[in-house]
């Protein structure tokens, strides 16, 4: 229920086999862990409140504990597949969405890499496509971004998709 199941999207008859399975930096679930802790902080003061206003920071504290657990949930369940034949993205927690793009349709990949990111070891990918409207133009918060970037260059190179190879 918390692990989408990529397995079940591959074209294993044709031959597809996952390459590398790209889950979200750690990064990703700062921002839910600070609601958390704002949630924690609203139970521990609620003692402190007077009694009959006392049911809304409780309220509040399970509002932004259950925000806490979506966002949480939902960078848990967003995961970036690169395979011999494609790369897909699977993402979703209530209703599971799936954007795939062959090999040959990637023109150009961008990775950003913030000031932030290089020193934790993240980045954003951005691909160029044929079709840009897609769910796969933005892949946020990968670790290591380089090494991905190969594994996807590389992955291209042995389709044959790009140039011939350099002899040395």
């Amino acid at each position: 229920m918390t692990e989408p199941d990529i397995r079940r999207h591959l074209l294993r008859e044709e031959g597809e086999v996952v390459v590398d399975e790209v889950r979200k930096h750690p990064v990703a679930y700062v921002r839910s862990a600070l609601e958390a802790l704002l949630a924690v902080v609203l139970l521990v003061a609620f003692p402190f409140v007077d009694l009959d206003l006392a049911w809304f920071p409780f309220l509040l504290a399970g509002g932004i504990a259950a925000h806490a657990g979506w966002l949480a949930l939902s960078a848990k369940m967003d995961i970036f597949v690169i395979t011999n034949m494609r790369v897909f993205r699977v993402h979703g927690v209530l209703s599971q969405q799936l954007a795939t793009m062959p090999l040959s349709r990637i023109l150009d990949i961008t990775v950003a890499k913030p000031l932030i990111g290089r020193i934790l070891g993240y980045g954003h990918f951005i691909f160029e496509s044929a079709a840009q409207e897609q769910g796969l133009r933005d892949i946020r918060y990968v670790g290591q971004p380089d090494v991905r970037d190969l594994a996807i260059q590389r992955v291209v190179q042995r389709a044959g998709l790009r140039g011939p190879r350099a002899v040395n």
